[in-house]
């Protein structure tokens, strides 16, 4: 069977992406697939995961073994067959190409065609460039007029008004006693 994939991104309007692959060809020939579609190199810590009608992460694909003790399935892409998990037509999955970005390219399996087979993955349709692999969070933060804002708060006065005065400020509200007035530190509590 050839599952044929389409990928959108929610940065990128105009991008998409179809690969076509077969249903026993494994995640990590898909991974290389989308990789090579959208010219990203191979230095992130990718996964896939298996996702419900409402795009809710349900099972993941790791790119390498986590060594998880938990009693769920643990998947490695080089050892899972795509047609194991993935079996209807219009199924979701995330494929997450920024783990420290959390950021993904949302799939589906938009068609399945039955008594074909195909050897190499390849990608049918490319729309649109692919949104930048990594994020320089330096310059992101530069550029977002939030980030600015927040640059000038920190600037200000610890206070928040370049106002303030200690005089402001009645030390009788605040009576504590001291220390020295307790018979044990037992008595603070």
């Amino acid at each position: 069977m050839v599952y044929k994939f389409r990928l959108l991104s929610d940065e990128v309007d105009d991008f998409r992406r179809d690969i076509e692959i077969d249903s026993d060809s494994t995640f990590i020939e898909l991974h290389k697939a989308i990789l090579e579609s959208v010219n990203y190199p191979d230095d992130q810590m990718t996964s896939f995961f298996i996702c419900n009608d409402r795009w809710i992460k349900e099972v993941e694909i790791t790119r390498e073994d986590m060594g998880s003790m938990s009693e769920e399935d643990n998947y490695v892409m080089d050892e899972t067959v795509i047609g194991d998990l993935v079996e209807e037509e219009k199924q979701k999955l995330m494929y997450v190409f920024d783990p420290l970005g959390d950021r993904v390219f949302y799939m589906e399996l938009s068609k399945i065609e039955f008594g074909k087979d195909i050897d190499v993955p390849v990608c049918t349709k490319s729309i649109g460039e692919a949104p930048a692999q990594v994020l320089n969070f330096d310059e992101l933060m530069s550029k977002t007029p939030a980030a600015a804002a927040i640059s000038d708060d920190i600037n200000e006065d610890f206070y928040g008004s370049d106002s303030y005065n200690d005089d402001d400020l009645d030390p009788e509200g605040y009576d504590m006693g001291s220390i020295s007035d307790m018979s044990s530190i037992d008595d603070i509590y």
